[in-house]
């Protein structure tokens, strides 16, 4: 789409941590379900560090232990990290296991939301065709 901009925006109604990596795949689904034209699906996920564990998706309460938050936002198919966002300072070794973590979910998230689009789509050529 030449010359055009997409503008999204999410209201978040009720927080229970994980909102930004939620919002972006909300953002991302909404895209593809409306048949936006793109290079690949954004998929995010995040990860923290807390009481010396790699925690995957942290809760609320979790977040607000004042340990490290790890967003990763990643390009589905072309595996390509497109943001990187971390709200505490982390030791290399740790922010690794982190974000291996972070990276498993990630894989997981992308492969439920294909399965759900494909789904979708399924459906929509279903319903046209009777």
């Amino acid at each position: 789409m030449p010359r055009s901009q997409i503008n999204i925006f999410v209201q978040v109604l009720q927080a229970n941590g994980g909102t930004r990596s939620a919002c972006i795949n909300a953002a991302a689904l909404a895209l593809a379900d409306a048949g936006i034209p793109m290079c690949d699906l954004v998929t995010s996920c995040s990860a923290g560090y807390l009481n010396n564990t790699p925690l995957l998706d942290l809760n609320y309460v979790e977040d607000s232990a004042g340990g490290a938050d790890v967003t990763i936002g990643i390009l589905a198919k072309l595996d390509k990290v497109i943001l990187i966002q971390i709200d505490a300072k982390l030791p290399m070794d740790t922010f690794e296991n982190v974000t291996q973590l972070t990276v498993e979910g990630y894989k997981a998230i992308a492969n439920y939301i294909r399965e759900v689009l494909l789904e979708n789509t399924k459906k929509l050529e279903h319903r046209r065709s009777v």
